[in-house]
């Protein structure tokens, strides 16, 4: 049980563990989506970045937690994890990432016809219809896992500094 800012008892399910089945068609949606992106060419960093930057907009502490963890796994630098949130502000994703990133963001908000248009534009000029196709569906995966977190009130455990 957590509370709410005001005070009162607020009650969340975690709906993975009250709908098991439906859980588990989006865990196969999320490794069927990261064969597509391993087979468009991507690694798992720029798979995390994606997952980060999603997790991010939605503000879902959840998966940043865990996406940080994994992204660190695969390689990424902690120098990258942090200015992810500025990223256009930097040089320090490659033209690829960029145009992935861009197209991540207009996935997580697609009213914005104009920025979505742009990023796919952007998109089509650094990479194939295989990897925009990529992008896309890892974007979409992933908020869908936000919206499991939120919606659930999933906790972020501490964990020791080495983890």
């Amino acid at each position: 049980m957590s509370t709410s800012t005001t005070g009162s008892a607020v009650r969340r399910i975690f709906v993975d563990k009250q709908s098991p089945a439906a859980y588990q068609a989006l865990v196969h949606t999320s490794e069927a989506v990261h064969a597509v992106a391993a087979e468009a060419g991507f690694d798992r960093v720029v798979v995390e970045l994606i997952n980060l930057r999603v997790s991010q907009l939605n503000g879902c502490a959840f998966c940043l937690d865990v996406h940080t963890k994994a992204a660190l796994r695969a390689g990424e630098t902690t120098q990258r994890l942090g200015v992810l949130a500025a990223w256009r502000d930097t040089e320090l994703f490659t033209p690829e990432e960029r145009a992935a990133l861009a197209l991540a963001e207009a996935t997580t908000h697609p009213a914005d016809a104009g920025a979505q248009q742009a990023a796919y534009d952007t998109a089509h000029e650094v990479l194939t219809d295989d990897q925009v196709s990529a992008v896309i569906w890892v974007a979409i995966t992933i908020n869908a896992f936000n919206r499991v977190s939120i919606m659930s009130k999933h906790p972020v455990r501490p964990r020791p500094a080495s983890a």
